[in-house]
């Protein structure tokens, strides 16, 4: 049986790189190919490949947001493996939550991407062995002390949308709330988090893996 994928990635030498490796594979076929989130949805929903592989940087939506909502997505039902120039554990845990199946990173995209491919066709779950190196460290270690989960899951989307540079009235008319809101959910997350300055804010986002650096 053939595995039918969507390429997903902004730069396009990485897609070809990535559609030539694939290509040498007998029971692999790139059926489309993404450079952005709202491609991506189209493509998913169009072409109904078995699996997406998805970058988790994109321009216009950071990978997990993206994943999340390509999962919810009313006609989709492909399964997502990520991939990424990140084996921070926070990325991957982000990921793997918002419904993807398979974390690779982009400097094993080779072998182990092929390899997550098939797996998750297999209804198996699979992370590359640098991914599960992290994932061990990090259970060892214990877990990180985060102030995150304090945030409600409305402050977590304007704090990702402050450190992405967006100002007040677009955040305000992108999730359909008063600019007074934003201001207050502003107010809140830097008490909450102890921080002061926007760019406080971009550094803790970035440290949570909310938006990529």
């Amino acid at each position: 049986m053939t595995i039918t994928v969507l390429l997903v990635d902004d730069h396009r030498l990485v897609r070809e790189a990535l559609r030539d490796t694939l290509a040498k594979e007998p029971d692999i076929e790139v059926v489309g190919e993404a450079g952005d989130a709202a491609a991506a949805f189209e493509g998913a929903r169009s072409l109904r490949p078995d699996l997406v592989v998805l970058d988790i940087g994109l321009p216009d939506m950071n990978g997990i947001e993206a994943a999340s909502k390509l999962k919810g997505r009313s006609g989709v039902d492909s399964k997502i493996v990520a991939l990424s120039a990140y084996a921070d554990r926070r990325f991957v845990t982000e990921m793997l939550r918002a419904g993807a199946s398979a974390y690779v990173t982009k400097a094993s995209a080779g072998t182990e991407l092929v390899r997550a491919i098939r797996a998750v066709a297999a209804g198996q779950n699979y992370v590359c062995p640098e991914v599960a190196g992290t994932l061990v460290s990090a259970m060892r270690d214990g877990p990180e002390k985060g102030e995150l989960p304090r945030l409600s899951r409305r402050e977590r989307e304007v704090l990702r949308m402050i450190a992405e540079g967006t100002r007040s009235p677009l955040i305000a008319e992108q999730l359909q709330i008063s600019l007074g809101t934003v201001e207050v959910h502003r107010r809140n997350i830097m008490r909450k988090l102890g921080l002061r300055t926007v760019a406080e804010l971009t550094r803790y986002a970035v440290r949570e893996g909310l938006v990529l650096p």
